[in-house]
């Protein structure tokens, strides 16, 4: 699907220049001479390399749409971590470093959404929320009160993240899986 260099939008997934890139930011530039433009912050799919390009409005670039279909967490093996189609029941074999540090987040069971281009996965996105228990917590230092005071504690998946002092060893705790940070104790 054909688009004009303005109507770019963060998010967007395009083909440029022989490759596949999403838009991360776009900033509408109107100089005192010249002709209006799109200036967009571009990242390559494959490879993670940034780009910064100039669009004019007469310019058209090629959209990408995405497949995305649901897949089942079955276990890690190795530096693989093996998904199941959730309709076809296929095995599909990620790399751990293509879902990068948040596969410490993956669970038993848990569905994940794959997006793929051609036959061929490029992103992944995992719950945006999920429930793990604390293991290791420091103890309160008492009278540190003066501000809101966070302290270090190692959850179940041996990923350290800052909660508040009321948090003990033993509670399960709602973690927000893309800045691995503390939301509020879990019901």
């Amino acid at each position: 699907m054909k688009i004009n260099g303005n109507e770019i939008r963060p998010g967007n997934v395009i083909e440029h220049d022989g490759g596949l890139w999403v838009a991360v930011k776009t900033a509408h530039v109107k100089p005192g001479k010249g002709g209006a433009f799109a200036q967009v912050e571009l990242k390559n799919l494959i490879d993670g390399t940034k780009l910064n390009e100039r669009f004019r409005a007469a310019e058209t670039v090629e959209r990408v749409r995405l497949e995305q279909k649901d897949y089942q967490f079955l276990y890690a093996e190795g530096e693989m971590l093996v998904f199941m189609d959730t309709e076809t029941y296929e095995q599909l074999e990620l790399q751990q470093a293509f879902v990068g540090d948040r596969s410490a987040f993956l669970q038993d069971g848990m569905t994940v959404t794959v997006e793929s281009y051609e036959e061929r996965p490029i992103g992944i996105q995992l719950p945006d929320q999920v429930v793990l228990q604390i293991v290791e917590a420091d103890p309160v230092v008492k009278g540190q009160t003066a501000a809101s005071s966070y302290k270090p504690a190692v959850m179940e998946n041996g990923v350290r993240v800052m909660v508040p002092p009321f948090i003990e060893a033993g509670e399960k705790i709602l973690v927000d899986t893309n800045e691995i940070t503390y939301l509020r104790r879990a019901d």
